[in-house]
């Protein structure tokens, strides 16, 4: 009988690669728990609604799983694949261009597509910060939401997944130039609707985690089996 296989060394990105390469399960659930949150900020801040943007992440999951041998490391494995998301989003928004993007009846639709804002454990003890954080965290969103696609693209890239102007350029094939252009442009106008309240609760947009990572871990896994 031979013994398990190690667990999955969080730094060791090209033997992850390679073991899910051969359909290895652990390095495949190691790839999403990594890179979940990021990706799924990318797709959500892009779409602007919870369970679309959550199979549009699985879908990307699996384009990518199923084209990982062509991944040689020329960038890192996130940018890889943050790249797969924001092209299968990109897609997606021009099959449902929104001619009323911005009118205040396209406004009030989209505001029930808003994610419930999560909280630390530490707030939990407090239930007036609580409340709260939830009204800060909706407001945030919705306002992230009702920003011009190519504003609000290029902010999820730069604030929300902590992307370089020039990684930011190269995954929009846009000039750096414009990268700052529409960032200053999309923060200008947050902070018009914010104000003082969108940098402190910024950091927690968007969550993807627990069960929601395990679920999609699982159906991923569940259409991989089988192709390999």
């Amino acid at each position: 009988m031979q013994p398990p296989k190690p667990a999955v060394a969080a730094t060791d990105e090209t033997e992850v690669v390679s073991r899910a390469q051969r359909g290895d399960e652990a390095a495949i659930r190691a790839i999403i728990a990594r890179h979940n949150r990021r990706l799924f900020r990318t797709a959500r801040g892009m779409i602007r609604d919870d369970g679309e943007a959550e199979d549009l992440l699985q879908e990307a999951y699996l384009k990518a799983f199923r084209s990982l041998g062509s991944f040689r490391g020329d960038s890192s494995l996130s940018t890889w694949l943050t790249r797969i998301v924001v092209n299968e989003a990109l897609q997606r928004l021009r099959r449902h261009v929104e001619p009323t993007l911005g009118e205040p009846a396209a406004i009030s639709e989209r505001a029930g597509n808003v994610v419930p804002f999560p909280f630390s454990a530490n707030a939990s003890l407090d239930p007036e910060r609580s409340v709260a954080q939830q009204q800060i965290g909706k407001l945030i969103e919705r306002a992230i939401d009702e920003l011009p696609d190519d504003f609000r693209v290029v902010f999820v890239a730069r604030v929300l997944d902590e992307m370089s102007i020039e990684e930011t350029a190269g995954l929009l094939g846009i000039r750096p130039e414009t990268v700052k252009t529409r960032l200053f442009r999309a923060r200008r106008l947050l902070r018009e609707a914010l104000a003082e309240h969108i940098d402190p609760a910024m950091s927690d947009v968007f969550p993807f985690a627990g069960r929601r990572c395990e679920r999609l871990a699982e159906a991923v896994i569940a259409r991989l089996k089988q192709e390999f």
